[in-house]
């Protein structure tokens, strides 16, 4: 059995697409996305390997987040998927991808986050193990408002939704996500590795958040996979913060709903 933990949305018989959640996130986020933008689709949207209430048992790398996956899609599925990441889902996406193009028939990468400064990835590493949790659920959410989650392109029942689903007690009183800290300080430096690409072949979608500064996704990542993939990529701007998911889950399902 997976040792992964699974939201499933949509109908049984549908499209499948497996959702890759992005660093301390979980898979019951693609909820609004599946249920209210692509009814059609059935969406696999596992929490990946030390989130949620999935294993936290290393190693965490690639290598070993692709294999949970390949296990998963034998039991969910007998054919190729459409594979949606998000930030480190995008990364998780492309090796998958890279390793297994015989799971994958299409790849939309939403603001991934892949081959990263490696000074960047030391700043964010180290401040997850300092700052690793919240005094309460206000600052928690002040946190989020500020990263991606603001009023003003989130819907704030779905940050509201966040904090009730992955926000639990840590210690003293605090709180903090459902998420493995050691975990997360090798997922960082794992985006510090060099990209790979997807076969030339594979239908791919690439969304870049423009606010987003310094940008998770590089020109020399972008450049190298607009030459690599010529015409089986079409690739998208989109004027929003990070979490393009909910900023704009809309313009996102439009670009998945091809691939279906």
């Amino acid at each position: 059995m997976s040792a992964l933990n699974v939201a499933r949305f949509g109908p049984a018989d549908g499209p499948v697409v497996l959702a890759l959640h992005g660093l301390t996130g979980h898979g019951n986020r693609w909820e609004n996305l599946a249920e209210d933008h692509l009814p059609q689709a059935r969406v696999i949207a596992p929490d990946l390997r030390g989130h949620g209430r999935s294993t936290s048992l290393p190693p965490w790398d690639f290598e070993t987040i692709v294999q949970d996956l390949v296990e998963l899609l034998a039991e969910e599925t007998t054919g190729p998927v459409v594979v949606v990441g998000h930030s480190f889902g995008g990364a998780v996406g492309l090796h998958l991808a890279a390793r297994h193009p015989e799971l994958v028939r299409g790849l939309v990468l939403l603001d991934p986050a892949i081959a990263l400064d490696p000074k960047f990835l030391d700043d964010i590493a180290t401040s997850t193990i300092t700052d690793a949790d919240y005094t309460d659920i206000a600052e928690a959410r002040s946190d989020k408002q500020a990263s991606g989650w603001s009023a003003e392109e989130v819907d704030p029942a779905l940050l509201e939704r966040e904090l009730a689903e992955h926000l639990i007690p840590t210690r003293d009183g605090r709180v903090g996500w459902r998420v493995s800290v050691p975990a997360l300080v090798s997922y960082w430096g794992q985006l510090a590795r060099p990209f790979v690409l997807p076969p030339t072949d594979l239908p791919t979608v690439l969304v870049q958040a423009s606010k987003v500064h310094p940008p998770f996704v590089t020109p020399e990542f972008r450049q190298a996979l607009e030459d690599h993939m010529g015409d089986n990529i079409t690739t998208h701007d989109f004027d929003s913060g990070h979490m393009v998911t909910h900023a704009r889950p809309a313009e996102t399902a439009a670009l998945i709903a091809p691939l279906l």
